[in-house]
């Protein structure tokens, strides 16, 4: 893993927790919506922390798919579990919630889940992957060099 990848990591986290913030004050802020009553929604929208948490969100989805594009499932969502941290630190002391003990136990348990797939790699070799690198090396040695198949 280079440097690039563990920003776009930490994007994913920063972004998540950055945006979901914004999203839950805006949102107090705004009051109860329904869906029956769709100007509500829209003006939930127009709320700037509501907005600006929509943005940050958007901002996670591009970190999370471009993550997801170079490694497994399986390693970028554990890898994002600190973003549960750092949510219920907000949450807590920037947000003024509650959070109760039995909350704190399951965001320990998931944190250190985090160290049980924490050691493994990026991308999972995948037979096809190592069929193809094969086939690659194959043609190359086939073909004269300088000569373009």
């Amino acid at each position: 893993m280079n440097f690039r990848k563990y920003l776009v990591l930490a994007g994913v986290t920063v972004f998540a927790v950055a945006g979901d913030s914004m999203l839950s004050h805006g949102m107090k802020q705004v009051g109860a919506i329904s869906l029956h009553h769709l100007q509500s929604v829209f003006l939930a929208v127009a709320n700037p922390w509501v907005a600006l948490g929509i943005l940050f969100l958007l901002g996670f989805f591009a970190a999370y798919t471009n993550a997801l594009s170079w490694a497994d499932l399986t390693y970028v969502m554990p890898a994002t579990a600190l973003g549960y941290v750092l949510l219920a630190l907000v949450a807590r002391f920037v947000l003024h919630e509650h959070i109760s003990p039995l909350r704190w136990i399951g965001i320990v348990l998931i944190t250190a889940g985090v160290g049980f797939v924490a050691g493994g790699p990026a991308l999972t070799e995948h037979p096809l992957g190592e069929a193809a690198k094969l086939a690659e090396k194959a043609h190359a040695d086939a073909v004269p060099s300088g000569v373009e198949s």
